[in-house]
């Protein structure tokens, strides 16, 4: 009986992560995202701050592990690692909660809980991100949970705050939600008041959402090119002229359409990532068929080409813009590169021990400017694939002057896993946060055009060569999140920080203090065994 006490509190630890990451796509049981928080805070209340980030880490790597299946397409060491990695931050989430939370025992200073904890606790969950956003190897800023909110009153916040700012509005519905199950009892109506003033404060922003529309916009026809590609996992790309010659007849068919005038002529065509992984600027057969692809439909064309390849020295993963009269001309090179999946990280080190790793012979050459490209009319803001996740990415590209956002990305690795629904998720509630029209250009899907307030204006069936056209409007006003930047984020991180250092420094230091000089020293904690909490927020 004592050892299944002992670990029962670890097993509510991975039901909750389980729960958070059925919140996400495919699945996307939203409402299970801020109980999972609520749910991880119960248990961490009160506990010592090394058994909070025990509870953590169980919880955030069973939430990974059910995010990121999709890995396993690359195989079971990519997957189980990274949650495990991943999950690590978690702990800051439990130990956080657990200092902020101490119980007061006797002879114990008054800033050992900080009042309000809900509110600092939720700012640890602002920090955890913020962290994994940048370590390790660029940081991996899947699964935030600003990125599940789309469809839900919250997602209008995006605009006003962030990203960030959403990740702390959802975590401080569940901190509060944790200290409303404390206290019901003793103070129902305190309780339940708390939790209403938290859920009406994450959705205030649906009662007045952002206009982008302003004076001076513009409307353009957008064509965004879904080729589809040849086989299935890591095999989809194996016969790289498939891929181009099947996005150039996709093009070829539209210009047919506008010439017989079932269509009309597009403002700016887009293809995928990576529609070309045969270097147009070597390869005289790639160039023509290009070149031609744009002649005929009349229109720039921005497509995602692999540059360079070659042993010991490289490639680049651009997005380059081809003229009407079918000229390569500007382009953008990918800036934030995918580690094991672009680039090998500890490369001399991992590559004899790794043999799988060998799929990747050579790095990508990491580009040094944002992806800003006047492509016809339009100011395009390019975000490849995965970059979509980086909040200063995005910010780089429409405080540049992007009046449209276009995501070329190749997924096709990941058809069917859950991956492509998870990124498309993120596109939209870009959309809100920037105030702009999102195109998002894929090999096999998900394909689309997105409205500003995260409305999906047009959607491309998964594997099946399609070409969506639609009008979209160049807008240019910026919305308050783009305009504070990354403020949100900073202040929450650092007041996360300054509540944790109060939680745990301040009472050995007040120690000190009462011991004065000459004196013997106390112990740092009581050994007694550890007060538990209950329902009604007595201590056993």
């Amino acid at each position: 009986m004592r050892q299944l006490k002992r670990w029962a509190p670890f097993v509510a630890a991975a039901l909750a992560g389980v729960g958070a990451g059925l919140a996400f796509e495919p699945a996307h049981l939203v409402a299970l995202l801020p109980l999972a928080v609520a749910a991880l805070t119960v248990l961490c209340v009160g506990r010592r701050p090394r058994r909070g980030f025990a509870l953590g880490f169980v919880f955030g790597t069973a939430f990974m592990l059910v995010l990121l299946p999709w890995l396993r397409v690359i195989g079971i060491y990519a997957w189980i690692p990274l949650a495990v990695i991943e999950g690590a931050f978690y702990g800051l989430a439990g130990l956080s909660t657990a200092a902020l939370t101490r119980p007061r025992l006797p002879g114990a200073p008054r800033l050992s809980r900080l009042p309000g904890w809900p509110v600092w606790v939720a700012c640890s969950w602002v920090l955890l991100e913020a962290l994994r956003a940048v370590v390790p190897f660029g940081g991996f800023p899947w699964g935030r949970l600003a990125f599940a909110t789309e469809d839900t009153p919250v997602a209008p916040l995006l605009a006003y705050v962030g990203a960030p700012g959403v990740t702390f509005a959802v975590a401080l519905v569940g901190t509060t939600a944790g200290w409303a199950v404390l206290h019901v009892r003793r103070t129902p109506v305190r309780a339940v008041g708390g939790l209403a003033l938290a859920l009406a404060a994450s959705c205030v922003a649906s009662l007045l959402p952002w206009s982008a529309t302003g004076a001076g916009d513009s409307r353009v026809t957008v064509a965004a090119v879904q080729g589809n590609v040849p086989g299935e996992g890591l095999e989809a790309f194996a016969e790289r002229r498939a891929v181009l010659d099947n996005h150039v007849w996709a093009t070829q068919k539209l210009a047919a359409r506008v010439q017989s005038g079932r269509a009309p002529r597009p403002d700016l065509v887009v293809w995928p990532e990576n529609s070309s992984d045969i270097d147009p600027y070597t390869d005289g057969a790639a160039y023509g068929a290009i070149s031609d692809a744009a002649r005929e439909v009349g229109a720039p064309l921005l497509m995602g080409a692999v540059v360079g390849d070659r042993e010991n020295i490289g490639w680049h993963n651009r997005a380059i813009v081809w003229s009407s009269e079918g000229r390569a001309g500007r382009y953008y090179d990918k800036t934030h590169p995918v580690p094991f999946g672009e680039y090998i990280p500890l490369r001399s080190w991992l590559e004899p021990r790794v043999s799988a790793l060998k799929q990747i012979p050579t790095d990508m050459i990491r580009g040094t400017r944002p992806g800003v490209l006047q492509v016809g009319r339009a100011r395009t803001g390019v975000l490849m694939c995965f970059e979509v996740a980086y909040d200063g990415l995005l910010r780089d590209v429409v405080r540049g002057g992007a009046d449209v956002i276009v995501v070329p990305t190749n997924n096709a690795t990941y058809t069917g896993t859950g991956q492509i629904e998870q990124q498309f998720a993120m596109s939209r509630l870009r959309a809100i946060e920037t105030g702009r029209y999102v195109v998002v250009a894929s090999t096999n899907g998900i394909s689309g055009i997105v409205a500003p307030d995260g409305h999906v204006v047009a959607q491309a069936p998964q594997r099946r060569q399609v070409v969506l056209e639609r009008k979209v409007t160049l807008l240019h006003r910026l919305t308050p999140a783009v305009r504070v930047g990354a403020w949100p984020e900073l202040v929450l991180s650092g007041l996360a920080v300054l509540a944790l250092l109060l939680s745990l420094l301040t009472p050995a230091l007040r120690r000190r203090a009462r011991r004065g000089p000459g004196r013997d020293p106390e112990p740092l904690d009581d050994p007694a065994p550890e007060p538990e909490p209950t329902a009604s927020g007595a201590r056993r």
